[in-house]
């Protein structure tokens, strides 16, 4: 299960894992609980204090900047149009929220209770009586009605995807809100439902309040933050709720403890890397490898003013790739796409530019027990061969792995294999350059991306690619225009991230989907029209116990990696932080997230940084 709002827009997955059947002791079927476990025992009981990896004594104050690149120009993240901005999440609460150091569990935040139908037809939520929007007006049930019936008919398209099984949702009492269901059998319906953002129906179906257009209104909210400042395109500040209805809640303590969060826009992350290094915002996240290793060697890092800190998780890494656009027809044909891995040399790039940080990525579910390898057997053997004679034959005879080097620089032996599928696929060498042997057609396509640390990646790429006879142009825009092109499917090929929990589920329909694929602002990016995909995702979503999900998702990635609609990249099982130095975690870090918001500030320690930064500077 993952949700999120758009496809630059990262948010909180919840992350599932256990063995154990549905609800079984987490909660007694038809009873009201204070939570849902997927596959297991809830950790925390009725009467809990508190997370375990939260210090319930944290101090509240101070000022934590981040970056974001880019622009935004909306404040409503929910629909297609726009970009929404940096941070923007935290406005809205939830039904239920996730723990993050379980793999399958949500506890209540707006509901203060939650009861399944023994046969899982239906959830219904309690409502607590003191949650409130910041105009201080009572959230309802019908706000909720009025939040799911709008995400679903007018914001994106993943809404419709997740929602769909839902067939009717009503006001039950005065607080209650139930959910009925077309089956009981998709088994992650009640917790996607736990995840539905509150809206206030009275601000939005007030006049001058059109939910599908992008706003820079501050609306009536829910969450711990409100807006204090925006300047659209440069930052947004949003302060603390003093008076924040859910505080205190069991889910909160421990908290949202910065006063305020700034977001801080730059140009590209290499812009915001020096940003950063010169105390323009206090907290970064390091996803460029050469960064990481040579980077941050400056006086004020010699001297202890910020510090970096590599944070081991246990996250599924899902997959980043090299993606293809399959509504293009240069792509259509598998061949093309297998031969053109061969131009990736991650072996030389890992050496040469990475440090020998990353491993290869070989599953579309890596770095979990759901990637899969050997050869299929037992249910999943027998998933898979209803499928035989529609599916590559190597499904059922190899494991996947991606073409290989020395890391040498010398492709020789990829291109001679390279050079047979595409002679096999139709096209040969005239002269210098790779032609259609019917059309003459010369084969050439774009790589677009927003970030331009990727193009010393990208271009080493492009130049093995040429080696094939191939024109390949790297081009760069902002991400303005980047989001809208991927929203559209307007590319030939980009960098792909489909990120990954350990329970998929409805979210794969929006990833491989057929119907997704023609729906724009999808997140089937690559433009998957394939039946027994659609077929395995309907299977892992109806999946009845761990295992058979486990043999289901199996299933599913081989055909996804044997369908080469990917190249795929790398993967790293850490969180490398930079961060200033006037910021405190707690002593247990949660398994599968970096946990920003149970960081808190020693304002002492930031007076001492922001007063040394002019100190450092000049020397």
């Amino acid at each position: 299960m993952r949700f999120s709002a758009a496809p630059l827009v990262a948010a909180a997955a919840v992350l599932l894992l256990a063995v154990a059947p549905p609800f079984a002791a987490a909660q007694e079927p038809g009873k009201p609980g204070q939570g849902l476990s997927l596959f297991g025992d809830l950790k925390y009981g009725p009467d809990f204090k508190h997370f375990d990896y939260v210090n319930p004594d944290a101090p509240k104050g101070g000022t934590a900047r981040f970056a974001s690149v880019g622009t935004y120009d909306t404040l409503n993240p929910f629909i297609v149009s726009g970009n929404p901005a940096a941070g923007v999440g935290s406005l809205y609460d939830t039904l239920m929220t996730p723990s993050a150091d379980e793999p399958s569990s949500e506890y209540g935040l707006v509901a203060e209770s939650v009861e399944v139908a023994p046969d899982r037809t239906w959830v219904l939520y309690t409502l607590r009586k003191e949650a409130r929007f910041s105009d201080g007006s009572a959230i309802t049930p019908d706000d909720v009605v009025w939040s799911f019936e709008t995400l679903k008919a007018k914001g994106r398209p993943q809404y419709r995807g997740y929602y769909g099984d839902v067939v009717k949702v009503e006001k039950v009492g005065e607080r209650g809100v139930k959910f009925t269901f077309k089956s009981g059998d998709n088994r992650e319906l009640p917790q996607i439902l736990g995840q539905v953002p509150v809206l206030s129906k009275a601000y939005w179906t007030a006049p001058g309040h059109d939910f599908t257009k992008t706003t820079l209104e501050q609306p009536v909210s829910s969450g711990p933050y409100r807006i204090e400042a925006m300047d659209p395109g440069r930052s947004i500040t949003y302060r603390r709720v003093a008076d924040y209805w859910g505080a205190d809640l069991p889910v909160n303590k421990g908290r949202n403890n910065f006063d305020v969060i700034r977001y801080d826009y730059y140009r590209d992350r290499t812009v915001a890397l020096e940003a950063f290094k010169a105390g323009q915002y206090d907290i970064r996240l390091e996803a460029t490898a050469k960064d990481w290793a040579t980077g941050y060697d400056t006086p004020a890092f010699r001297e202890g003013l910020f510090k970096r800190e590599e944070i081991p998780n246990q996250r599924p890494a899902g997959i980043q790739a090299f993606g293809f656009n399959l509504r293009r027809d240069i792509f259509k044909d598998p061949l093309v796409r297998q031969a053109l891995a061969y131009g990736f040399d991650f072996e030389w790039t890992n050496r040469n530019l990475f440090y020998g940080m990353y491993k290869r990525t070989k599953s579309y579910f890596e770095n979990s027990e759901l990637a899969s390898s050997g050869v299929p057997q037992g249910e999943e053997l027998e998933i898979l061969e209803k499928y035989r004679g529609r599916v590559p034959d190597e499904v059922f005879t190899k494991a996947y792995e991606p073409p290989a080097t020395d890391g040498s620089g010398n492709i020789r032996d990829n291109i001679r294999e390279a050079l047979k599928l595409f002679k096999a696929a139709g096209w040969t060498i005239k002269g210098k350059q790779l032609v259609n042997e019917k059309t003459g057609q010369p084969f050439e396509f774009e790589i677009l991306t927003y970030e331009p640390t990727f193009e010393r990646i990208l271009l080493p790429f492009k130049a093995n690619l040429e080696k094939f006879g191939i024109n390949a142009r790297v081009r760069t825009v902002d991400p303005a225009q980047y989001q809208k092109r991927m929203d559209t499917f307007d590319y030939d090929t980009t960098i792909v991230l489909f990120p990954e929990s350990l329970s998929p589920g409805n979210e794969q329909r929006d990833y491989w989907g057929s119907a997704a694929a023609k729906e724009e602002g999808s997140q089937n990016l690559l433009g998957i029209q394939n039946p027994v995909v659609d077929d395995l995702v309907e299977q892992i979503v109806n999946a009845p116990d761990r295992q058979s999900l486990i043999a289901r998702v199996h299933a599913l990635d081989r055909v996804l990696l044997w369908g080469h609609y990917v190249i795929p990249n790398w993967y790293y099982g850490k969180f490398n932080v930079a961060y200033w130095n006037k910021f405190h975690r707690p002593s247990v870090a949660p398994k599968y997230d970096i946990g920003f918001d149970t960081w808190w500030i020693d304002q002492k320690e930031e007076q001492t940084v922001e007063s040394r930064k002019g100190e450092v500077a000049k020397q």
